[in-house]
């Protein structure tokens, strides 16, 4: 089994309400359309200001997040119209994964799922009534009907299934350049997390597993998932794909991979520690 990433919670503590008399340069984690703030020169980095004005940002909305090594942090959406100011640019945040430090790349992943989740909880679902950020937990709160919204997350499985020295590897329809990749899905309404790897493998490629263990899990803000990574053992069956996510599947071993997903996925970690264990 791989060794675990070290937590981010060593470095960062969460929080909901920031320290009125801190009085230094904070980090701000500011998108624009799903784009990130990032410095330009030297190493990509968020950049650290007293408050947004001063880098040339008026946010539409700000959420605090707790600190990073006692710095506080901010996320923040800026106007859709927001000019770049000099020295920093609005970057994809995926691309950013290999040129960021991984607490802050992991960081902007939690600030910007946090403001998708603000933006789209403005008002009660309930009774239409306009909602209250708490200042004592992460949620908004319906000042009328009591309806409390938290942030949610939609957990989904992703499986290596192994099979002697080889390793079941697929190509979904969206995937660009022929990549392959991990057998995933959402887990669904009443199922287990080992329920939903059955059923994802044979609704896609129409074989049976067994032996499932926990490999690792990974944050995955596009949009708002938790990836649980596994490992399986083939049991039984032909691969037949479903011929709507999955247009072909087949056996790989590890002198003869095709193109694999980027280093920023769970499903690259799970195929780097096949190779390095079946080669």
């Amino acid at each position: 089994m791989p060794k675990p990433r070290e937590s981010i919670y060593k470095r960062y503590h969460p929080a909901v309400a920031a320290d009125p008399d801190f009085g230094g340069p904070v980090y701000w984690f500011i998108f624009n359309s799903g784009k990130l703030l990032v410095k330009e020169s030297g190493k990509t980095g968020i950049p650290l200001a007293p408050t947004a004005e001063q880098l040339g940002i008026a946010p539409v909305r700000t959420l605090y997040l707790g600190t990073l090594e006692e710095i506080p942090c901010f996320a923040a959406e800026a106007p859709a119209d927001a000019a770049e100011p000099e020295g920093l640019a609005f970057r994809p945040l995926r691309p950013l994964y290999d040129v960021m430090e991984e607490d802050l790349f992991h960081l902007a992943g939690k600030a910007i799922q946090m403001l998708s989740w603000d933006a789209t909880h403005q008002y009660c679902g309930r009774c239409g009534t306009q909602t209250v950020l708490s200042q004592i937990e992460r949620s908004r709160e319906c000042p009328s009907c009591g309806l409390v919204s938290y942030p949610r997350l939609a957990p989904a499985v992703i499986t290596a299934i192994l099979k002697d020295k080889q390793i079941l590897l697929a190509h979904a329809r969206n995937f660009q350049n022929n990549m392959y990749g991990l057998i995933a899905g959402f887990v669904e309404p009443g199922e287990t997390l080992e329920d939903c790897v059955k059923r994802e493998i044979m609704e896609e490629v129409g074989i049976k597993v067994n032996n499932i263990r926990y490999f690792s899990s990974q944050q995955w803000p596009f949009p708002h998932s938790l990836m649980v990574g596994f490992l399986a053992d083939y049991e039984s069956g032909e691969i037949t794909v479903d011929g709507e996510e999955i247009v072909h599947a087949d056996w790989f071993e590890p002198g003869n991979m095709p193109v694999i997903p980027p280093n920023v996925s769970i499903a690259r970690k799970i195929i780097d520690w096949y190779i390095e264990n079946y080669s």
